[in-house]
Order: C-alpha cells, then sequence, then structure tokens
C-alpha cells in the first residue's frame, strides 16, 4: 500500500497499529512454531525433516521475512510522516497561540480607544474652552461698558436738546473716557 503526504494522519496511524498488530501475530506464530517444532525434534530424536519438507520451510521462512521487511518499511515510513505531522503540529499550536495573544492584545487596545479619544479631545478642548470663557468675559465686560456709554450718551443727548449749547467740563475737571478693555 502506498499513502501519499494529504493522508490524515488519524488513519495512518490506526494502519500504523493494524500493521503492528498483525507484525506480533505473526512474531507470536513464529515463537509458536519454532518451540513445537523445538518439542518435537527434542521429543523424537530420529524425527528429522526430510530435504524437500526443509527446503519447503526455508521458503516459506524466506517469504515471511520478506514479508516482514515491507512491514518494517512501512512501520518506517509511517512514523516519519507521523513525526513530521507532529512537527507541524507542534509549530501551528505555537503560531496559534501567537496570534491568540496578538489578538487579545488588539481587542485591549481597541476597546481602550474611545478613552484615549475622549482624553486627547478633552486636552485639545481646554485651552478653547479657556479661550471661549475669555472672550465671553470680554464680550460681557465690553457690552456693559456700551450700555453704560449708551445710557450716558442718552442722557446727554436729552440735557442737550433741551439747550442748544454745548456743554464743556468745567474748571480742570477731566471727562472720564470708557474703557473698551485689551480691543
Amino acid at each position: 500500500m502506498t499513502y501519499s503526504d494529504n493522508t490524515p494522519l488519524p488513519n495512518l496511524q490506526a494502519e500504523v497499529a493494524r500493521l503492528r498488530e498483525e507484525l506480533q501475530m505473526r512474531d507470536n506464530l513464529v515463537q509458536q512454531l519454532s518451540q513445537e517444532l523445538f518439542r518435537l525434534v527434542k521429543g523424537n530424536a530420529n524425527f528429522l525433516p526430510s530435504p524437500e519438507v526443509s527446503e519447503r520451510h526455508l521458503a516459506e521462512v524466506r517469504a515471511l521475512r520478506e514479508q516482514l521487511q515491507g512491514v518494517e518499511q512501512q512501520v518506517t515510513f509511517y512514523q516519519e510522516q507521523i513525526a513530521d505531522r507532529d512537527t507541524e503540529i507542534y509549530q501551528l499550536r505555537q503560531s496559534v497561540q501567537e496570534l491568540t495573544d496578538r489578538s487579545r492584545m488588539l481587542e485591549q487596545v481597541v476597546q481602550e480607544l474611545p478613552k484615549i479619544y475622549r482624553q486627547k479631545f478633552a486636552e485639545r478642548m481646554a485651552p478653547i474652552r479657556e479661550k471661549v470663557a475669555l472672550i465671553q468675559r470680554e464680550n460681557r465686560q465690553l457690552h456693559a461698558e456700551l450700555q453704560s456709554v449708551s445710557y450716558r450718551l442718552a442722557v446727554r443727548t436729552k440735557r442737550q436738546s433741551h439747550l442748544d449749547l454745548p456743554s464743556f467740563p468745567r474748571g480742570g475737571i477731566e471727562a472720564s473716557l470708557p474703557s473698551f478693555g485689551n480691543a
């Protein structure tokens, strides 16, 4: 029987086991025959096989030895294939373990990404929020100053509408001008 490299490992192992059983059975039969022959020869000293029986036995022994060598070669071949496949299985298991570890690491990174992005976004937004708050404070201050100026202007306009003459500050009193901040 010949097998290709893509014969499944369980089939090869089963075939090796079957061949070993067959080899063991033949070894047992040879052992039994040897014991029986020894017992017969020892029990009957005059018993000597005839030359034709002896040749036939020798031919059978040669045939059995040839079969035994064939089986041994098959067993060796299957053992080599099993060893090769065991090595391949070991390498594949290592690869699976490495890929599993890498997958876990990547999964952890993916789970942490939203948190990292939120943190980075918050870090980038902090100066912008501060600037917006500063602009809003300045806007409120300017708005308050604008209302104050508008009120003073309205009051002045009301006073001026009664008198046609412009009014000037009196004796060294300086008029205060509104401040527009850092504009």
